[in-house]
């Protein structure tokens, strides 16, 4: 039986990761820490609906406490690594940016030292389309030049993929990195803004709208999002660019691939789709751009497509209406 650790199995994408994978026949161990960065009921709710899987096998810790992902490894010789556990959130890592330096940047590191130890097939890691930063040239392609970080979890995030690249050059690991582009969908944290706009307007209070609503966004619905990376998984990082777009590493097994729908929605629209499928219109408070954001994401995913075939299937309404449903659902709404 093939053999996977998901890190981040009680978040939000390690949550439908790893049901995806036991769905298709692998052993799971899931890794987590439980983290009180948002409720952590909901991550327990998760991990327990993973729970009756026989293959299914919980760790609760923290990956940058030191030895503990190497004595993982060693006891398991996973054949497939996807790296989801971090600290995430934009704002909150100006408030808090030792939780991203202990979690983004010495996790990481515990997991390419456990990963140089006992190698797996394809480690596969999560970075975001936030390390984009200032570009302005869209849609953002892999190859573009992305130095330009406007918050601290965004530079721990483009970190994360040199430290990566270094290991998989060294090491000969074949690594993937992906970058996602704002997933939604049932299950979600509570600190997206889905989230926090449906619970407002189901409760009645007004929602906050940064920027005056003149931003966009290339939302993911949850499953694309699972879809393109399953695909990666068998995309394993060689000798030879598939393409002229190909983020292949001239030095490493190693590639960037971005993972999105590839059609922004303006924010006011996403609000609009919240709206309809809650049955209320919002009452919405308008605020300047908030410091550490930017105004608008789109992924350029002819990469992901020519890897994989990816090509996303859920349109905002219908993932939003998902979404609102399982909220209703979950808190008996």
């Amino acid at each position: 039986m093939r053999n996977a650790l998901i890190t981040g199995s009680a978040g939000f994408i390690g949550y439908h990761l790893s049901a995806r994978l036991l769905s298709e026949g692998w052993r799971v161990t899931g890794l987590d820490c439980l983290s009180d960065y948002y409720d952590v009921e909901l991550k327990k709710r998760r991990h327990a609906l993973l729970a009756p899987d026989p293959n299914f096998t919980p760790v609760i810790g923290r990956l940058e406490d030191p030895g503990r992902l190497k004595a993982l490894f060693q006891d398991n010789r996973f054949d497939l690594v996807i790296h989801l556990a971090a600290q995430a959130g934009v704002r909150h890592s100006i408030e808090a940016p030792r939780d991203y330096v202990e979690a983004n940047l010495i996790g990481t590191f515990e997991l390419l030292e456990a990963a140089r130890a006992c190698p797996p097939a394809h480690l596969l890691l999560a970075s975001t389309s936030s390390v984009y930063g200032a570009n302005t040239d869209m849609p953002y392609g892999e190859r573009d030049k992305a130095d330009t970080q406007m918050s601290f979890y965004a530079a721990t995030k483009k970190a994360t993929e040199a430290m990566a690249h270094s290991y998989a050059h060294l090491y000969r690991l074949p690594t993937t990195m992906f970058r996602f582009f704002t997933v939604y969908g049932p299950w979600g944290r509570p600190d997206m803004a889905h989230f926090k706009f449906t619970r407002a307007i189901l409760e009645g209070r007004p929602i906050d709208v940064y920027n005056r609503g003149q931003m966009q966004r290339d939302f993911t619905y949850i499953d694309d999002l699972v879809d393109g990376i399953l695909g990666l998984t068998r995309a394993v990082p060689g000798d030879a660019p598939v393409s002229e777009v190909d983020s292949l590493s001239p030095v490493a097994p190693f590639r960037i691939v971005n993972i999105g729908g590839s059609r922004p929605t303006k924010l006011l629209d996403y609000i609009a789709a919240i709206e309809a499928a809650c049955g209320h219109e919002a009452e919405k408070v308008m605020h300047p751009m908030q410091p550490g954001d930017v105004p608008a994401t789109w992924a350029d995913t002819r990469l992901l497509t020519e890897l994989t075939g990816y090509a996303p299937k859920v349109p905002v309404p219908d993932g939003i209406q998902r979404f609102v449903d399982w909220y209703r659902d979950y808190y008996k709404i």
